[in-house]
């Protein structure tokens, strides 16, 4: 999804504190009056709904309702530093756990709704929950100044302790917790936030909360839940996009010793057994007939030409600025390109699961998800149940990558429960995980730049053509024609261009579905456009990196993340013979970024030896979680410009598995190095920016190594194709 999504909420939302059940302190980050009001009356919750919830016991225990999920992002870690840093507790008092599906209470207000994704986390919460802790703080150590007849200002807070002036007398927290829930709430802009030269866990390394049980085997994600009485089922979706079961041999798969009974839905035909293998040996019993419906021709060529004659006509306009025609007029050379950027799966270590119990009262559904927002809207859509008698039961997510954004699994999975007694896991094999995914859209983009006699471009058009994920999933984002995540980055380029024409063709390929993919939109304008800034370099005889940088003027943190990262990787210095930098830049997400990528091409085949970022993402909560992005997020693309691309030949995905959809191996991952610039500007997103900057750094490099230019990924089967 787009990053630039209007913020509708007022950041000078306040908080309301009460006594807990049980006794306690209570902490609501509440909502603006007018939004409170519409989310109660959509989710028929109290007016004065709160938005987290933060709950201080008699021990001294901060119990943190995450709103978000934790998908190896380190939100577990980085939201708890934001609150504990103002609230004045360390990292080690802080006790996590899963938010319900509720709006009004934990959604994203970047998102509007309850969604983890965009890289938002951080940028959603920055103000928000160090707000929360500044207001307990407060009330806290109001209480024990009332207690000791002190004025509150001599009085300081640390590590979950209230000390007086002499710091002869202290309180602990759960000590005083039902003291300052009868006292009056400051508002959220009464209170003093920390001022950042004092901030002592926001900005420090920080071990990450969600690792140690993870490394035990403790750590509990959605494939994980065991459930009394639970069946277990496999399931075989139709293997051509539209298609559906057309005979099943339900009495061969029932004499498989476990089997308990056969489902057949629209789609596909799942198999309920006692355990796994089971159900894996009663599908294949059933020798499923299938019926292929309309999509059995269609094929990758197909809807490669299907984007080749769209790119033909003009789109949708994103951009129109200056005179294009009159700047092409004028230029002293033309360049023109075409790009194309293939179907990308997922791959989702743990793969689509999702556990249900469907009864004529109730719904349970026990899954990771990023969207549970959507999730609980389905489920109750589904069963006809209110939400209220739906109950989501979040997990750690085994990989999220924007796969699980989308409900298509859990809502098989309830479809298939409606059919079975007791509760039911339907657990994908890699094969359907592959095999049937909603995929990162095929793109295909032309552009055409004119330059003048000293090679700065004069006019530049760029026409992107592809399926819409906004329209289906975000369709505010969809606005006359045109897609904004598609053309993001697009639409925007970081350079100062004064002739500038950008549209969008909306084109749908039959039969597959599409969906947002880890960096979204930008995964596929940042190779485009820094692929072709790099070819009006070239053209103009220019360095890349200088070249670059005459048109960044206007933009000093951009150029200043450019010029890090240049000096950093040893920009000009000699390479061995067949090897080549390259260099790309990225401004999205709140945040710059620019890497330089070093490679070897010996035979035919590509080497990436070395990889320099460096990042200016505004205010950075823990330096080792972004580090951790930047290698992850390097990783992730890189495999995708490397070798990743689905094929539909016969309305069928032909990948299936890690061998014919490979991820990088240890011994290909280059050494990844990242360089923090130091900001004082809001913290911005960090953990989709990587994965979309490095495919343009690497073919970039590739050209500088060979003269080879690449538009087409991924790389490895296109490289002897490019020229």
């Amino acid at each position: 999804m787009p990053h630039d999504l209007p913020v509708v909420l007022d950041r000078r939302s306040f908080l309301k504190v009460g006594a807990a059940v049980g006794g306690g302190l209570a902490l609501f980050v509440a909502l603006p009056p007018a939004l409170r009001t519409a989310r109660a009356a959509e989710a028929s919750t109290p007016a004065f709904a709160p938005n987290a919830f933060i709950h201080i016991d008699r021990q001294g225990v901060v119990t943190f309702v995450m709103p978000m999920v934790e998908m190896g992002q380190g939100t577990y870690t980085s939201l708890p530093m934001l609150l504990a840093e103002e609230l004045e507790v360390g990292l080690d008092q802080v006790r996590l756990e899963h938010a319900p599906a509720d709006d009004a209470l934990y959604f994203n207000n970047l998102l509007v709704v309850q969604r983890t994704g965009l890289s938002s986390s951080i940028r959603s919460a920055w103000t928000q929950l160090r707000q929360a802790g500044a207001v307990g703080r407060t009330l806290l150590i109001t209480a024990a100044a009332k207690r000791w007849d002190v004025d509150p200002a001599t009085c300081r807070a640390r590590l979950g302790v209230v000390s007086d002036a002499s710091a002869t007398r202290s309180l602990a927290y759960g000590e005083l917790v039902d003291d300052a829930s009868a006292l009056p709430v400051p508002a959220p802009d009464g209170v003093q936030l920390k001022d950042p030269k004092d901030f002592v866990l926001i900005g420090t390394p920080a071990k990450r909360l969600d690792t140690p049980d993870k490394v035990r085997g403790k750590a509990n994600y959605g494939i994980d839940v065991r459930l009394p009485g639970m069946g277990i089922a496999a399931i075989a979706i139709s293997p051509v996009f539209g298609g559906k079961p057309k005979a099943v041999d339900e009495a061969a798969a029932r004499a498989i010793k476990g089997v308990r009974q056969v489902v057949r839905i629209e789609n596909a035909v799942a198999v309920v057994a006692d355990h796994l293998g089971a159900a894996k040996k009663g599908l294949e019993a059933a020798a499923i007939e299938w019926d292929d419906g309309p999509n059995a021709a269609v094929s990758s060529a197909d809807i490669v030409r299907q984007l080749e004659e769209a790119s033909q006509r003009p789109g949708a306009v994103a951009r129109h600025e200056g005179d294009v025609d009159k700047g092409f007029a004028a230029a002293a050379q033309r360049i023109d390109a075409t790009y194309q950027m293939p179907f990308l799966a997922h791959a989702t270590m743990e793969p689509m699961n999702c556990t249900a119990h469907v009864t004529k009262d109730g719904c349970d559904v026990w899954v990771g998800t990023q969207a549970m927002h959507e999730m609980h809207a389905a489920a109750a859509e589904l069963t006809g149940l209110p939400k209220e008698a739906v109950t989501i039961h979040n997990h750690l997510l085994g990989g999220g990558f924007g796969r699980r954004l989308e409900v298509d699994g859990p809502v098989l999975a309830i479809k298939v429960a409606q059919q079975v007694e007791g509760p039911v896991k339907v657990v994908w094999s890699r094969e359907e995980d592959i095999q049937h995914d909603m995929y990162r859209p095929y793109y295909y983009d032309r552009l055409s730049a004119g330059l003048d006699s000293s090679g700065r471009p004069v006019a530049w058009t760029h026409r992107v053509c592809g399926s819409s994920v906004s329209a289906r999933y975000v369709p505010a984002f969809f606005q006359n024609g045109v897609d904004v995540d598609a053309v993001e980055g697009s639409a925007e380029p970081p350079y100062a261009l004064p002739n500038i024409h950008v549209d969008y063709v909306r084109v749908e390929p039959p039969g597959v579905p599409t969906a947002f993919w880890r960096g979204v939109g930008v995964t596929h304008s940042i190779f485009v456009v820094e692929s072709f800034i790099d070819e009006l370099a070239a053209a103009a005889k220019q360095d890349p990196v200088a070249y670059r940088k005459a048109l960044l003027g206007h933009n000093p943190r951009a150029l200043g993340v450019l010029t890090l990262a240049a000096e950093k990787a040893g920009w000009g210095k000699p390479l061995p013979a067949g090897r080549g930098r390259g260099v790309s830049l990225l401004v999205g997400f709140g945040s710059y970024l620019a890497q330089v990528a070093e490679v070897e091409v010996s035979d035919g085949s590509v080497r990436v030896h070395r990889i320099v970022c460096a990042v200016d993402c505004g205010m950075v909560v823990n330096p080792d979680t972004v580090a951790q992005q930047i290698e992850g997020g390097t990783i992730f693309g890189l495999t995708a410009a490397l070798h990743g691309a689905i094929t539909i030949k016969d309305g069928r995905v032909e990948q299936s598995n890690f061998d014919s959809y490979p991820p990088m191996r240890i011994d290909e991952v280059p050494v990844v190095e990242t360089h923090l610039v130091k900001s004082t500007e809001a913290p911005g997103g960090i953990g989709e920016p990587p994965t979309a900057v490095v495919a343009p750094a690497v073919t970039n490099a590739i050209f500088a190594a060979t003269g080879k230019r690449i538009r087409t990924l991924p790389i490895d089967t296109n490289l002897t194709r490019s020229g």
